[in-house]
């Protein structure tokens, strides 16, 4: 057993940059959420090309437009060498973040970005499985709407039949990014 939890003669083993505690096999799995569109959707239904997730909020100040920004633009560098990757965003603030104010954001984002949310119980269980932290902050008094929630930043690639397969932090470039993707992407074909 290698230290990513596959075999030593791992495929993937050339292209990956970050190590997982108990191996890749202990991140991602099965999960049902509700798209910008207003569809039930299952994992299945997403990872149905290379995908890179990412789970954030609209609101977020900071942090989450600019990561989200830097995976469009890995996506487009992809793109550009004729490799499709589909952005996801998926919401950790599913009390304001609907399916229509995802599609308004990930539109502004990347023409094919796919954005998910759901009932509080559905994200809790796709951001455990992926092993993402978010804490929802109480509103401020007097202002329900106005609260922030704290989140893990990572962005995730995951590829149909392989499953998670590497994980990227914020100071990765799109640069960086799209040259690892291609790695996975060209070692998985």
């Amino acid at each position: 057993m290698s230290w990513f939890g596959g075999s030593d003669d791992d495929a993937f083993a050339q292209c990956r940059a970050a190590a997982v505690a108990g191996g890749s096999g202990q991140i991602g799995g099965p999960f049902e959420l509700v798209s910008e569109t207003g569809e039930t959707v299952t994992d299945a239904d997403v990872i149905d090309q290379p995908a890179l997730l990412y789970f954030g909020y609209t609101f977020c100040p900071d942090v989450c437009p600019f990561d989200t920004v830097r995976n469009a633009d890995a996506v487009d560098i992809l793109e550009e060498q004729g490799m499709l990757v589909k952005p996801v965003f998926i919401s950790v603030d599913p009390q304001r973040d609907t399916p229509d104010v995802l599609a308004e954001y990930t539109g502004y984002m990347h023409p094919r970005m796919l954005g998910l949310t759901g009932s509080p119980e559905q994200v809790r269980a796709a951001s455990q499985a992926y092993r993402t932290y978010y804490n929802v902050h109480p509103p401020e008094e007097g202002n329900e709407e106005f609260y922030l929630v704290d989140h893990s930043t990572f962005t995730y690639l995951v590829l149909p039949e392989h499953g998670f397969v590497e994980f990227f932090r914020r100071e990765i470039t799109a640069e960086q990014m799209a040259r690892t993707v291609a790695c996975f992407v060209d070692a998985a074909g």
